[in-house]
């Protein structure tokens, strides 16, 4: 399985990690960790160079940051909520998620771009408030590329360093990776079943 998802990975190359990057934060369940993890694996056999897999990689994630920030900054609160309760099944968002997030954005300020950058939980989500709230453009792609920046050469160095276990315990390595898709899997299509749109009172 992990050879799988390293020679996908490898033979997509630097524009196929770009575009993987962009649409974890737009659809799920493609997590960055295991996506620029992998990099840092075929870093570490040659195949890639760190600095430009960092490059594209954070490149990717900022642009794919970008539309929830641009449907908040245009649409507003008003336009938005019908566009969730409609599609936010598929994207897994209810209108309490974005309350939640933007609650989280007020109470902490702008800052909270570039610090949710390293949070497997609100790190897409905190982009739809920050356009809700007008940020300026400039500062949320800074704080967006500067942060995902660090977080990426974090899993970079990560999996860079952990190749050699994994060639070592490949199939323990196997098994976990399997698990881990089951269940990215299983979580979202329970969120897809589970899922219900809010009332008009936010209920």
């Amino acid at each position: 399985m992990n050879d799988f998802v390293i020679r996908m990975i490898e033979q997509g190359g630097y524009w196929g990690v770009a575009l993987l990057m962009a649409l974890e934060n737009i659809i799920p369940p493609i997590p960055s960790e295991v996506i620029m993890g992998v990099g840092g694996v075929l870093v570490a056999r040659g195949s890639m160079e760190y600095w430009t897999l960092l490059l594209v990689g954070t490149v990717g994630a900022t642009a794919g940051n970008y539309p929830w920030y641009w449907i908040g900054h245009k649409w507003g609160y008003q336009r938005l909520k019908p566009f969730v309760n409609r599609y936010g099944r598929w994207l897994t968002v209810d209108w309490r998620d974005v309350e939640k997030a933007a609650r989280f954005f007020e109470r902490h300020g702008q800052w909270v771009v570039f610090v949710m950058r390293f949070s497997p939980f609100l790190r897409t989500i905190i982009s739809l408030p920050a356009g809700l709230t007008h940020m300026p453009v400039w500062r949320f792609l800074v704080f967006t590329f500067v942060g995902t920046a660090i977080w990426n050469a974090l899993l970079i160095e990560g999996g860079r360093r952990l190749a050699p276990l994994i060639e070592k315990y490949e199939a323990w390595v196997n098994g976990i990776v399997l698990v881990l898709v089951v269940l990215a899997l299983a979580s979202y299509v329970y969120r897809l079943v589970t899922w219900k749109p809010c009332d008009e009172d936010g209920e």
